[in-house]
């Protein structure tokens, strides 16, 4: 087929698309409302919050980060036991969600981390929240909290290990590659390089702190004074920025001006500050010297790869699916239905649901726990669960731009398949 008999197919397409859209149809206008309040509620509870922060790790990942320390810890001929046990359990530290946790992934697979050990970050980062896998089990039930826990850390080995297996042809030219690259001298110490990512991991970590209704009383008390702790862990690099990259004190406290004053003058709206704190951040990396220029060239850089496609998929989540709570294109009742009992279908179904709904941090929780009031079957939910917060529509979309179709695909049907097994298992011993 020849790319102007494409061409043609794909006009008549749209054309055809537009000439028979349902306009005037409730549910395909409360669809697209819905599409518009989910990208609206993501741009404003996310973008600044959650991804900017983890576009500016990426970026520091690409740039600061030793590249034989990627390769030594995650690299496709480290140690398998260190590189997958580090990878499995770095989501007790990045309590992030399905499409926060993209920027992260580009940037340790770009360095040259192994598809296994990447692929078990990608899905242990959103997977493992420690305090969603507390709320899970305070909420939901001891039960399926624990197997929530273990799956998702069993999951996370199984699934890299499976994609290394699957494309380890790729794997070895990638070793080859990391072998023939030879060793670059570190910049800094070590130690230096951990205080940096710290203090952005602080950053990232509690300016997104949450406490749900009946959380323990640390977890409150941890939600009450977060943007204190975010605060300080924002001094922490500003002063790395002075001292390490020679940043000029003066500019640092000049771009604190409007941080500060935001924070005293809006304190019940703490973004505000936090939005100048990030456009401090870049405005100091954009017009700093070489290394930090770089930072944030390579910060712009997954940000044009990321977000567009990002903000697409939200549309078409939202449309498809719409926020909890609401109804869009697919009615809620279809999925209520599709998942009573502990069929495999039952599973199947709560996997793929999940998969393709965008879970922000926490909000699983009480989905699940309205689902299983109408009749959702233990098994199915613990399949939404594993499923769920690892993957969503706008999440496979950027996926595939950073690892490919085909590595997408079967990271996807991985994760689905192995959902909807040990969820099916789960219900059939479960009380």
């Amino acid at each position: 087929m020849t790319s102007t008999t494409k061409t043609l197919l794909l006009l008549a397409a749209a054309l055809l698309a537009a000439w028979f859209l349902p306009v005037g149809s409730p549910r395909f206008e409360g669809a697209v409302r819905e599409s518009l309040f989910m990208l609206n509620e993501y741009a404003r509870l996310h973008v600044i919050l959650c991804l900017v922060p983890a576009l500016f790790i990426a970026g520091a990942i690409g740039v600061f980060l030793n590249k034989d320390s990627v390769l030594r810890y995650l690299g496709p001929g480290a140690n398998r036991f260190k590189a997958y046990g580090v990878a499995s359990v770095s989501g007790t530290v990045l309590a992030v969600c399905s499409c926060t946790v993209l920027p992260i992934f580009a940037g340790i697979y770009t360095m040259g981390a192994g598809l296994g050990p990447a692929t078990a970050f990608l899905y242990s980062g959103p997977a493992i929240n420690i305090l969603a896998i507390v709320m899970t089990a305070r909420v939901l039930g001891l039960e399926i909290g624990v197997a929530r826990a273990v799956g998702a850390v069993a999951f996370s080995v199984v699934i890299g290990l499976l994609m290394s297996l699957f494309f380890r042809k790729a794997s070895s030219e990638k070793t080859r590659t990391s072998m023939a690259t030879a060793p670059g001298a570190p910049q800094r110490p070590l130690w230096k390089t951990a205080l940096y990512f710290a203090s952005m991991a602080g950053i990232l970590v509690f300016a997104n702190w949450g406490s749900p209704e009946g959380a323990a009383p640390f977890w409150a008390f941890v939600a009450q004074i977060k943007w204190y702790i975010t605060s300080a862990f924002s001094v922490l690099l500003a002063v790395i920025l002075v001292l390490e990259f020679k940043v000029g004190w003066r500019r640092v406290l000049l771009g604190s001006v409007p941080v500060t004053a935001l924070a005293l003058l809006w304190p019940e709206h703490p973004i505000y500050a936090f939005s100048a704190g990030v456009i401090a951040v870049g405005a100091l990396s954009a017009t700093g010297g070489p290394q930090l220029r770089e930072w944030f060239d390579a910060t712009v850089g997954f940000a044009r790869q990321i977000i567009p496609l990002l903000l697409g998929g939200v549309l078409v989540a939202g449309f498809l699916l719409g926020r909890p709570g609401h109804e869009a294109m697919i009615p809620s009742t279809w999925i209520a239905g599709a998942v009573g009992g502990n069929s495999l279908l039952a599973n199947l179904f709560a996997s793929v649901s999940g998969a393709l709904m965008y879970f922000a941090t926490l909000t699983e929780i009480p989905i699940l726990q309205g689902l299983l009031g109408s009749g959702m079957g233990k098994g199915p939910a613990l399949a939404l669960l594993l499923a769920g917060p690892a993957l969503s529509l706008p999440s496979m979309l950027v996926l595939r731009s950073i690892m490919g179709a085909k590595k997408t695909v079967v990271f996807v049907s991985l994760v689905v398949v192995l959902a909807t097994f040990t969820g099916f298992i789960f219900g059939t011993f479960a009380s």
